[in-house]
C-alpha cells in the first residue's frame, strides 16, 4: 500500500541567495514536503517503528536549510538526497522551497523552486 505523507508550511530563517545581502540579512523560508511512501506495514500494524517518520523527514529539512546556498535548487537537491539516504521506505519526493518577499526589484509575495525525485 502506498500513500502520501505530507509536512506543509515549515518556515524557517535561512541565508540563501545569489545576493551578498541575502547571504549575511537571511530571509523567511517556506517549505513544503511531500513524501510518497510504502505504508503497508504501518498500516498493519499501527507501530510508529514500521512507519516512515515525520521528525526525521522535518530535522532532515532543517538541517539542509541551515546550510548556506546560493540556489534554492542546490538546497532542494541536497533535502532529496538526504531523505532517500535516511527515510524508511520512501519511494518518491517532492519539494516546494519558497523564498518570502524576494528582493527582486518589486512587490513579490514569493519566489518558489519545487523539485521532485524518485528513489530506487
Amino acid at each position: 500500500m502506498t500513500g502520501v505523507i505530507e509536512l506543509e508550511d515549515m518556515e524557517f530563517y535561512a541565508y540563501h541567495g545569489c545576493f551578498k545581502e541575502e547571504q549575511v540579512v537571511g530571509n523567511k523560508f517556506k517549505v513544503t514536503l511531500s513524501m510518497t511512501v510504502d505504508c503497508s506495514l504501518a498500516a498493519a500494524t499501527d507501530n510508529i517503528a514500521d512507519a516512515a517518520n515525520y521528525q526525521t523527514a522535518y530535522q532532515i529539512v532543517s538541517e539542509q536549510m541551515n546550510i548556506k546556498s546560493h540556489l534554492l535548487e542546490n538546497v532542494a537537491g541536497r533535502i532529496l538526497s538526504a531523505l532517500g539516504e535516511k527515510m524508511k521506505g520512501i519511494k518518491s519526493a517532492r519539494i516546494k522551497i519558497s523564498k518570502m518577499n524576494p528582493p527582486l526589484g518589486g512587490k513579490v509575495g514569493a519566489s518558489s523552486v519545487i523539485v521532485e525525485r524518485v528513489f530506487n
